[in-house]
C-alpha cells in the first residue's frame, strides 16, 4: 500500500476516534440539549422523542446497536431529576431493548450510565444511559490489541431498523 495516505497493512486504524476527542466537549453547548433542538431525528441519530427524554444512538458506539436515553433536562445529577423524569428513562430503556430485540436480536444488553468524569462520563454534565446490545463472542481482541472497536453495520443502516420499532 502507498505511504502517501498513511495505510499500512500492519497496523488497524480507528479514525472515528479523533472526531469522538475533537467533538467530546463541544465549544459553548451541550450535545444533549443541542442535537434535540436542531430537528434533524436523521442526522442527528434520535430514534425516539418522549415527554422528558429521548432515544439517540451513540454515534461513537461500544457495539452495533449502542444506543443512550437522555433527559432533556440538562444536570450532571440524579437527584435533580423528578420522579415522571426518572420513570420516563426507565420506560424508554425498555422501550430501547424491545426494539433493538425485534431488529437485531442480541442475545443480553448491558444497561448503565457513568455519572461525572472520574466515573467514566465521556459527557459528565448531562446523564444519560447507555443500552448497548451484546452477543456471544462480541468481545475479541479488537480493542485490546489493535486498539480499535469492529462495528458490523454503518450507524445509518441501524437507524432505518430502529426508528420505527419504538412506540
Amino acid at each position: 500500500m502507498s505511504d502517501s495516505n498513511n495505510i499500512h497493512p500492519d497496523r488497524l486504524w480507528a479514525p472515528w476516534r479523533k472526531e469522538y476527542i475533537t467533538k467530546i466537549d463541544p465549544p459553548g453547548g451541550c450535545i444533549f440539549c443541542d442535537l434535540p433542538e436542531e430537528g434533524n431525528d436523521r442526522k442527528n441519530l434520535i430514534l425516539h422523542r418522549g415527554e422528558t427524554a429521548f432515544v439517540i444512538m451513540n454515534r461513537f458506539p461500544y457495539n452495533n446497536g449502542h444506543l443512550m436515553v437522555v433527559p432533556y433536562h440538562h444536570t450532571a445529577e440524579l437527584d435533580e431529576l423528578s420522579d415522571s423524569e426518572l420513570l420516563e428513562l426507565m420506560h424508554l430503556i425498555r422501550q430501547a431493548q424491545a426494539a433493538l430485540k425485534k431488529t437485531l436480536k442480541p442475545q443480553g444488553f448491558n444497561v448503565g450510565m457513568n455519572v461525572g468524569r472520574i466515573g467514566g462520563a465521556g459527557i459528565a454534565d448531562h446523564l444519560h444511559l447507555h443500552v448497548v446490545p451484546r452477543w456471544n463472542g462480541d468481545t475479541n481482541f479488537m480493542p485490546i490489541i489493535g486498539g480499535t472497536k469492529v462495528i458490523s453495520e454503518a450507524l445509518e443502516s441501524t437507524w432505518e431498523q430502529l426508528t420505527g420499532n419504538f412506540t
